[in-house]
């Protein structure tokens, strides 16, 4: 998949971190190398670089890029994942 965006922001989510985890590394694995996904997370487990950045970092190494976009006014948050490789 080339460039695009993952909900993570629903009630499901909001009700269970393990699936933010889970469901943000089936995005990443689901985007082409040089493409991004944004992931847009649920506010509800605190703010994710406390969780999911270092969870994504651990999981993939270099071979994504993380960036923090913004705070949604929802209250979310977004980050976009670059997929630098396809070795993962």
């Amino acid at each position: 998949m080339g460039n695009w965006s993952a909900n993570l922001e629903t009630e499901e989510y909001a009700a269970d971190r393990n699936l933010i985890l889970n469901d943000s590394v089936e995005a990443i694995l689901e985007t082409n190398p040089g493409n991004f996904v944004n992931l847009a997370v649920s506010e509800a487990h605190g703010n994710p670089d406390a969780y999911l950045v270092p969870f994504l970092e651990e999981r993939f190494g270099t071979s994504i890029r993380i960036q923090f976009i913004d705070q949604c006014g929802c209250g979310g948050y977004v980050y976009r994942v670059f997929r630098q490789s396809a070795a993962m």
